[in-house]
């Protein structure tokens, strides 16, 4: 028998695949289709470390049983290449991000390989090639030029908005919008081209507004939520580098998810994902039913507030409840330090200086941080201002604290400490007064004080621009006149510039290219979230230069099967692809209302000493070294060995031993084949019960269990004599996804002309599920001396009869009185003598 050499048989068989195409993906057939995907890899300058690999493996192992199973199953792998990591590696190695990207993605590509991940690399794609992000283009105009009939509970062409304002205005449209003035059929008519653009911008899925933003000034860009962590003192910083974040005003795109909110709650019941996940996301999107009510404001000094057209009106809080039932009870009025009648108000606050360095400091805090439970409350009083309770005209006072949001509700709360913890809490801490009252009815109250009941949500709607260089071109252009249009050739590819690093200004590196300023192109780019929220669609016809895929490969692969990814893109990426795909089923390119099935995420890998790997740690072990010393089949088995799926493990260099041992074991077995003999009830018994769990755990991806039987079948296999050889090739078959290389060269050893992995899974025999023997410990005086077979439904006596005519235990019977016999059916015999 020759030398288990992992390095030469993992080489020659990752070439062999490769060069016959063993994992090509064949587009709609007769076979069922699997689509299985790993989410969208960013490829790190740095390379990967082994914890990496952990979802790839996971995703990998899966595929392949399928492939086995007779699915025609679709497992790409491409690279999402713009946005921020790939930018900041490009300026701090002083080189173009294009540049950066390609040597980041050879040495990814690198590292994957020999892991003998079975990608159809053929349909790789990577969002920074202008072909690709020509699609990303098409469909942001899609969205530009699309708004949501509430009635429908669909996008619509902005078109068809704008034939009925031609028609009768827009006091009846019912289209989600974010626009509060009623104008009629005439008056549309009479506007000029640049204010009918301002009013669409309030109905478009994708619109330009004036938005808040967490600004990082070092990195010269706005960050999305989940690129911001909180510091020590509890202020934002920026996840990528640790520096501050602060919240600013700018003009900004983006796009209207909240106009999806309903869907997305209720796909989440549609979806077998982590209960977990979806909790997230529900808790995200924060979905209250309540009342909009109105509390004129009183103020200590004469006037109101000054509307566009000259007249003076009494300013108004427009208060958000799910509880006006307790109107009655509220006792003070809370304002969001963001809110804006703060501003309009600020020659009427007296105290204003002290009110500015509240909003100031309210800034530096994340959301998160500033609406915890046990957070202690702050706030300041607005004096010279009061509001007046419409259902009682009561003065109350009006305070801003930052555990009120400004994008959440309205920004504005009345406070009732009585049934609201967070307001009691409020209330002690600045003596406030505490009323009881008896509760009104809701509905009834709202109307009489002239409210309306809404729904309202703490998800916001999503920014889709970046002050970046390294991103998708936003395909619009402005005339001379200001007035946007789209760019009719895609993709708009970016210029070639020397510069791209950050002006320092809340504006774009393109915004110094004078040829595409006078060009009149948006200086923004897209966020580093577009590219990856239709990836998946795809890979399903990524060569399609005139769709973002072909109807009838849309219809053939629908949606993704399995994903398989990190839980932390909860509230980012699978928010994002989810809208995006809805949006898509309304216009007729998807096919389904979900974009994931099923999914399942992996836990981290953490290093040995417990903590994330990390370069900055000095903990990183690098995947290249494990597979030269010990092979690419053994770190496969390792990492699927070394705990639960979904749950955190700590690499342990002792622990690979065990799974490299495992497989020599495995190796040595082919000195026992024989194809005459006959196998045993009893070893049919391990090996069909073996390829029956297996087979249902891999589905739910229970991996570490699986392997751990897989160990436990081949102990059985060492105690034989010899083996047929039937039945180790069905032993192969089910440790091939776990490890290609070793079972393919063991099954081309056994004579077999094609690849086992497009061999066909193993049936299981059932007839071989019911166990018809037990093996039963025999005992002589409570010490073991023996294992014998009996047959499961053997009565005690016939048992009792075997035991004393065997010649071990007769030894130990010879010249022994027998008290007694204990028998536990099918488990144990013990004789007392």
């Amino acid at each position: 028998m020759k030398e288990y050499n992992h390095l030469k048989i993992e080489k020659r068989w990752q070439i062999e695949w490769e060069k016959n195409k063993v994992y090509k993906t064949n587009n709609p057939g007769k076979q069922k289709k699997m689509y299985v995907l790993d989410m969208f890899p960013y490829p790190s300058g740095a390379g990967l470390h082994v914890g990496h690999p952990r979802g790839y493996i996971g995703s990998d192992v899966y595929a392949r049983m399928k492939r086995m199973q007779n699915y025609n199953v679709l497992h790409p792998m491409g690279y999402d290449a713009f946005g921020l990591p790939a930018e900041q590696y490009a300026i701090e190695h002083k080189i173009h991000p294009r540049r950066a990207v390609e040597i980041n993605v050879k040495t990814f590509e690198k590292q994957l390989s020999f892991m003998g991940l079975s990608y159809d690399w053929e349909r790789r794609v990577n969002t920074t090639d202008p072909e690709y992000y020509k699609w990303t283009q098409w469909i942001f105009l899609q969205l530009y030029n699309s708004c949501y009939d509430t009635k429908k509970n669909k996008a619509v062409p902005i078109s068809s908005l704008v034939k009925i304002f031609e028609k009768s205005g827009n006091k009846n449209v019912s289209i989600y919008n974010s626009f509060d003035t009623i104008f009629t059929a005439k008056e549309w008519r009479e506007f000029s081209e640049i204010e009918k653009q301002k009013i669409l911008m309030n109905y478009r899925l994708a619109y330009e507004a004036e938005a808040e933003v967490n600004w990082c000034q070092v990195l010269g860009t706005v960050l999305a939520n989940d690129e911001i962590v909180n510091d020590k003192d509890g202020r934002m910083v920026s996840e990528r580098g640790g520096y501050k974040v602060e919240k600013i005003k700018i003009n900004q795109w983006l796009m209207r998810i909240t106009a999806y909110a309903d869907r997305l709650l209720s796909g989440l019941d549609t979806l077998d994902w982590a209960n977990s996940i979806k909790e997230i996301q529900r808790n995200w999107i924060g979905k209250s039913v309540g009342s909009e009510i109105d509390f004129p404001v009183k103020l200590n000094s004469r006037g109101g507030l000054t509307s566009p057209d000259g007249e003076v009106s009494p300013p108004q809080i427009r208060v958000f409840t799910t509880r006006a039932d307790t109107i009655f009870m509220a006792t003070y009025v809370v304002l969001a330090p963001e809110h804006d009648l703060i501003f309009q108000l600020k020659d009427k606050i007296e105290n204003w200086g002290e009110v500015l360095s509240y909003v100031e400091k309210a800034k530096s805090k994340e959301d998160i941080d500033r609406t915890r439970e046990d957070k202690e409350k702050t706030g300041v009083e607005l004096k010279g201002i009061r509001a007046i309770n419409p259902a009682n005209n009561e003065e109350l006072p009006v305070w801003i604290a930052d555990y009120v949001l400004a994008h959440y509700g309205t920004g504005a709360i009345m406070a009732v400490p009585m049934h609201d913890e967070r307001d009691r809490d409020f209330a002690n801490t600045y003596k406030l007064k505490i009323t009881d009252l008896p509760l009104v009815d809701a509905k009834e109250i709202t109307q009489k004080v002239g409210g309306q009941l809404v729904s309202k949500y703490k998800m916001r709607d999503a920014i889709f621009a970046r002050q970046r260089y390294w991103g998708e071109p936003i395909p619009l252009y402005r005339d001379k006149k200001g007035i946007l249009h789209e760019v009719k050739k895609l993709p708009l590819e970016l210029p070639k510039v020397k510069s791209y690093e950050p002006t320092g200004l809340a504006e774009g590196p393109l915004a110094g290219v004078k040829s595409w300023v006078s060009s009149g192109y948006e200086t923004n780019t897209m966020p580093g979230w577009a590219g990856s929220s239709f990836y998946f669609l795809r890979y399903m016809d990524p060569k399609n230069s005139k769709a973002v895929a072909g109807e009838k490969n849309m219809k053939y692969w629908k949606n993704v099967d399995m994903y398989v990814g990190g839980a932390e893109h909860a509230t980012g990426h699978l928010l994002y692809a989810r809208f995006w795909h809805k949006f898509l089923k309304d216009i007729g390119v998807a096919v389904t209302e979900e974009p994931f099935a099923k999914m399942r995420n992996q836990g981290m890998i953490l290093a040995h000493d417990g903590r994330k790997m990390s370069k900055r740690w000095g903990n990183v072990v690098n995947p290249d070294d494990v597979v030269k010393t010990y092979g690419a089949d053994t770190l496969r088995l390792y990492e699927m060995f070394i705990g639960p799926f979904d749950q955190y493990a700590s690499w342990s260099t002792d622990g690979i031993i065990g799974p490299r041992r495992f497989l020599e074991r495995v190796w040595k077995l082919q000195n026992k084949i024989n194809k005459n003999t006959k196998s045993s009830k009893e070893f049919l018994y391990v090996l069909h019960n073996t390829i029956n769990k297996i087979s249902l755990e891999l589905e739910d991806m229970r991996f570490n269990t699986c392997v751990s039987s897989l160990m436990i079948l081949v102990s059985e296999m060492e105690k034989l004599e010899s083996l047929n050889q039937s039945d180790y090739e069905k032993f192969l078959k089910i440790l091939a996804p776990f490890a290609p290389h070793i079972t393919e060269e063991l099954w081309t050893e056994l004579g077999n002309k094609k690849s086992i992995h497009v061999s066909e899974w193993p049936k299981v025999e059932k007839k071989f599920l019911k166990q018809d023997t037990v093996k039963i410990v025999v005992q002589v005086n409570g010490k073991v001396r023996t294992e014998m077979l009996v047959d499961i439904d053997e009565s005690e006596e016939s048992v009792k009869n075997k035991v004393l005519k065997d010649q071990v235990i007769e030894k130990f019977l010879s010249g022994q009185e027998i008290k007694r016999v204990i028998y536990v059916k099918n488990r144990l015999i013990n004789i007392v003598v």
